[in-house]
């Protein structure tokens, strides 16, 4: 029981303070990028961050759709204009934009980069539509309100 218990609150404190969404973030942009220090990229990228909390500026996001493309390429490997849908899910957690524990459905098609595109737009409008008259276009909106939290 008090195991349950300690679970619970470990899991509560991590979507309290979006741990996951963080460390999901910090993960892919250092796939993204593939720094040769990755250690001192990720203090950069995490005092970038704190920086960008405390003074309001805005924080410098490195995914667009030309990146989204890129990310898409590189899950298909094989050129065949799809990827699975494990392949989806998975970029989906890293960009932030779905939880692990998000009940999405599989239709039995591969995804495609327009479906993929889309997927990401829409995701994307609908955490900035969070932001309450912020840029509600803005994919960097999106990533403040997931990662300044």
């Amino acid at each position: 029981m008090e195991n349950n218990s300690r679970e619970l609150q470990a899991r509560k404190y991590l979507e309290k303070h979006r741990i996951m969404e963080l460390l999901n973030y910090l993960t892919s942009s250092l796939l993204f990028f593939q720094p040769s220090k990755p250690r001192e990229y990720l203090i950069s990228l995490l005092e970038r961050l704190r920086i960008a909390k405390e003074t309001g500026v805005p924080f410098p996001v490195f995914m667009d759709h030309s990146n989204i493309v890129a990310m898409f390429e590189m899950m298909d490997s094989a050129h065949r204009g799809t990827i699975s849908f494990v392949q989806y899910k998975g970029a989906l957690e890293n960009l932030g934009l779905s939880t692990e524990d998000e009940d999405l459905k599989d239709d039995g098609h591969g995804i495609t980069l327009e479906k993929f595109k889309n997927e990401v737009d829409k995701r994307t409008q609908k955490i900035c539509g969070r932001t309450k008259g912020k840029d509600s276009e803005s994919y960097q909106t999106a990533t403040e309100l997931l990662l300044l939290h």
